[in-house]
C-alpha cells in the first residue's frame, strides 16, 4: 500500500514535510540503507559535477570573530583574550591556533572580517537567506537560497531533491531553520532526511530473504513506477517530488557513509546529532560533512547544516579550543576532498553564523551578542582564496574596511552557482516578480 499525504506537517512556516510511505511492501523495519547495504557495492568514483552546488554550514549561536579570524592581539587582556595567531600558508594571513589545519589550507579559503547587516537574532535565517525575522516572519517572508535554486535551476535529476536540510530539530526552533521555502510554497521547500522522511523510507513486513538480489527490488520499484504513470501525472509538485526519490535508490546510496574508504571517513571525522555540549544548537556531527558531499554529488544543489554551539556567554576559553579543533578538522576535510576530486569550482562552501560576539570578556569569561560586526569563511565556488576582505576596528567593534552586508555575501554565491543576482527574479505568493535581495552587488575581490 502506497500512501501520499495530503497535508504536511508544520514546523514553523512548515519546512518539514512528511514524505511517502511504502507499507505494503514490509521489511520489518529494516531501512534502505540497511537493504543496500546488505550487498557490498564499490564506491562510485569522482567525477565532474556537470551543475554547480554550495553546502551551507550554520555556526548556531554567533561565532567569535575575535577568538577565530580576526585575533586583537594589540588591545587590552579584556579585549584580546587567550587564544594566540598563528601564521598560515598565505603570507600576513593569520588565524586562531586552534584551528591548525584551517592554517596549512588558507590559500583554498577566504575570509570575511567585516559583516555587517546582522540584527540580535538567535535564527539561522539570516544566514539560509540573507533575510532576518522581521514583521512579515520568518526570513521576512523571502525564499531561502536552497528554495530559490530550486525554483530557478529545479532539479538535475528527478530521483534527487535539488535542497537538503541536515540540520537537527532543537528546542530553540529557530536554530533548526534549514531553509524555509517562503513565498516560493512548499514544493521548493528542503528534504530533511534527519527527520520523519527517512523514518517513512522504511519497507514494512518482507523478511531479509525476499530481499537478497537488489537488482530484483529496484526493479520492482521501476515497475512500480511504470505501472503508476497515469496516476503520477496527477500528483502535486509536492508529491511527485515525493514520489520520484523515494522510488530510486539513488538518494538513499548517497546517504550511505558506508560506502565510503573509513580512513576517509576519520580524515572528516565522526559524531552523533547530539547538541554541542548538552546546549540546545548544532551537533558535532562531522558525518554530516561528508554526507553533504556525497549528496551534491548525486545532484543536490543546495545542502545547509548546522555545527556547533558558538552562544558562549560563558566558559568561552574553556570549550571553545574542543569545538574549533572539530570545526577545523570538518572544514578542512570537506574542501580538501572538494579539491582532490576535481569539484572545488563546482561546489562553494560557506560557514557563519548570526552575529558576532562583544568584544569585552565578560565576567563569567565570555562575550555576549554583538550584531555589529560578524565573520565568514568561504571556499571553493570558482571564487578567488587565499585572501582577507575587509577589517575591524582595533577592538573589533565595527568594521573599518570594506564593510559587507550579508546581502553582498549572497549576491556572490547566487553568482557563481549560475543565477544573476542583479536581473533574475522570483514570483511571490500573487505571482510578482521579486528580487532575491535588496543588495545585489556581489563582492569584486572573489569572482
Amino acid at each position: 500500500m502506497l500512501s501520499i499525504p495530503g497535508s504536511p506537517r508544520r514546523q514553523c512556516d512548515g519546512s518539514r514535510r512528511q514524505f511517502l510511505k511504502i507499507g505494503g511492501l514490509a521489511l520489518g523495519g529494516l531501512s534502505l540503507p540497511q537493504i543496500l547495504q546488505a550487498e557490498a557495492q564499490v564506491a562510485t568514483p569522482a567525477r565532474p559535477l556537470g551543475h554547480k552546488a554550495i553546502i551551507m554550514i550554520f555556526l548556531s549561536g554567533g561565532p567569535s570573530h575575535q577568538d577565530m579570524y580576526d585575533l586583537k592581539m594589540d588591545a587590552p587582556s579584556e579585549i584580546r583574550g587567550e587564544f594566540r595567531p598563528i601564521d598560515t600558508n598565505v603570507p600576513g594571513i593569520q588565524i586562531c591556533n586552534h584551528m591548525p589545519r584551517l592554517a596549512t589550507m588558507m590559500d583554498k579559503f577566504a575570509i570575511i572580517r567585516s559583516l555587517h547587516g546582522c540584527p540580535d537574532q538567535h535564527a539561522s535565517d539570516l544566514c539560509m537567506s540573507g533575510w532576518p525575522i522581521n514583521g512579515d516572519g520568518r526570513q521576512s517572508g523571502h525564499p531561502s537560497l536552497g528554495a530559490v535554486l530550486s525554483k530557478v535551476q529545479g532539479p538535475v535529476d528527478k530521483a534527487v531533491p535539488p535542497f537538503v536540510g541536515l540540520s537537527i530539530p532543537s528546542r530553540h526552533e529557530p536554530y533548526g531553520n534549514p531553509g524555509f521555502p517562503g513565498f516560493l510554497g512548499k514544493p521548493h521547500a528542503p528534504m530533511q532526511p534527519t527527520g520523519e522522511g527517512m523514518d517513512n523510507m522504511r519497507l514494512q513486513g518482507i523478511s531479509l530473504d525476499r530481499l537478497r538480489d537488489r537488482k530484483a527490488l529496484l526493479s520492482g520499484f521501476d515497475a512500480f513506477r511504470n505501472s503508476a504513470d497515469n496516476a503520477y501525472e496527477g500528483l502535486d509538485a509536492y508529491s511527485q517530488r515525493a514520489f520520484d526519490v523515494l522510488t530510486s535508490s539513488k538518494l538513499v546510496e548517497a546517504m550511505d557513509l558506508e560506502k565510503e574508504d573509513p580512513t576517509l571517513r576519520d580524515r572528516y571525522g565522526r559524531g552523533d546529532n547530539s547538541p554541542a555540549f548538552g546546549e540546545d544548537a548544532g551537533p558535532h556531527w562531522l558525518d554530516q560533512f561528508l554526507m553533504a558531499r556525497r549528496l551534491v554529488e548525486a545532484g543536490v544543489r543546495c545542502v545547509t547544516l548546522s555545527f556547533g554551539s558558538w552562544d558562549r556567554h560563558h566558559s568561552n576559553f574553556a570549550r571553545l579550543p574542543l569545538q574549533l579543533n572539530k570545526f577545523d578538522q570538518g572544514i578542512t576535510a570537506l574542501v580538501e576532498d572538494l579539491h582532490h576530486r576535481g569539484l572545488q569550482d563546482d561546489v562553494s562552501v560557506i560557514a557563519w553564523g548570526e552575529f558576532g560576539r562583544t568584544p569585552r570578556i565578560n565576567d563569567n569569561a565570555g562575550r555576549d551578542h554583538w550584531p555589529q560586526a560578524s565573520c565568514a569563511l568561504l571556499a571553493g565556488g570558482g571564487m578567488r582564496m587565499g585572501q582577507v576582505i575587509g577589517s575591524t576596528n582595533r577592538l573589533g567593534e565595527v568594521p573599518q574596511d570594506r564593510p559587507l552586508h550579508y546581502q553582498n555575501v549572497f549576491a556572490t554565491l547566487y553568482r557563481q552557482l549560475g543565477i544573476d543576482p542583479m536581473t533574475t527574479t522570483v514570483p511571490d505568493f500573487a505571482g510578482r516578480p521579486q528580487y532575491m535581495l535588496d543588495i545585489r552587488e556581489p563582492i569584486d575581490e572573489l569572482i
